[in-house]
């Protein structure tokens, strides 16, 4: 059952299954909310995992605080709800954007961490391209246009060969963009823009590590999954074959495979 709690000044809405020992913090990205992980996080409980999944603070229903949203202060978030809960360490699993708020909790609580699973992210920084990109993003949700994103963003997250037997799950996430406020959205594009590169990081982080990538993603080609995961040789890498950004939606028995075989009970 959804709940709301307030994390210092912040009111979060989150959702807790106390099915196992183990907790499993699932974290949304980008134009989601925690409601992405209903099905998934289902089936993970249902295997025998404690989940926790929240609204990050400036998307779904959680509280917009400030012009900037930086992976830093959302990962504290992250850290307040499972003290709340008494949750005393739990891994990580982080989608896209999720996967930089992971990065940053593992960096600034590696007590509370026990693992970290980037799905369709890396450890990178921005690059100049991707910063130009955002800007433009932040142009068209200030210029009162976000119906451009809800019609173009949540389709190319979907691998071509799945998108019409996804339709239904594209216009949700669509219907989700156009649900987003418009200073949340330009809030956590600010904070994307601002993160540090954690590849090493990640490196001396002694914690047991996983990139998740889709072999059809068009918002992190394979080439450049394939460069990051070759940052990181002491992280173990997997390949969703027909998938694209959203392979807990689009092949969710294999992303099940893969999470119960790295961690498990």
């Amino acid at each position: 059952m959804e709940k709301f709690t307030l994390l210092g000044d912040t009111a979060v809405r989150f959702k807790e299954i106390e099915r196992g020992e183990k907790c499993l913090v699932l974290l949304h990205g980008y134009l989601e909310s925690m409601d992405i992980w209903d099905d998934f996080g289902g089936q993970l409980a249902k295997a025998g995992y404690r989940v926790v999944t929240l609204d990050l603070p400036g998307h779904g229903i959680s509280e917009i605080v400030g012009p900037t949203h930086s992976m830093a202060y959302l990962a504290s978030i992250v850290a307040q709800l499972l003290d709340k809960q008494q949750i005393e360490k739990a891994t990580l699993i982080g989608h896209s954007m999720g996967g930089y708020v992971a990065l940053a909790f593992a960096e600034a609580y590696p007590e509370k961490t026990e693992g970290v699973v980037l799905f369709h992210a890396t450890a990178d920084g921005d690059s100049d391209e991707k910063k130009e990109n955002r800007r433009r993003e932040i142009e068209i949700i200030t210029a009162g246009r976000k119906e451009m994103l809800a019609r173009t963003f949540p389709g190319k997250r979907y691998a071509l060969e799945n998108r019409r037997r996804m339709a239904e799950e594209i216009d949700a996430d669509a219907l989700q963009v156009m649900l987003t406020e418009d200073e949340g959205i330009v809030a956590l594009l600010r904070g994307m823009m601002e993160r540090k590169d954690q590849n090493e990081m990640l490196a001396h982080l002694d914690r047991p590590q996983l990139f998740l990538f889709g072999r059809h993603d068009e918002l992190l080609p394979p080439e450049k999954a394939e460069a990051a995961a070759a940052k990181n040789p002491q992280a173990q890498v997997a390949w969703l074959e027909h998938s694209g950004h959203m392979g807990f939606v689009e092949e969710p028995e294999a992303s099940l495979r893969i999470i119960q075989d790295f961690i498990p009970l």
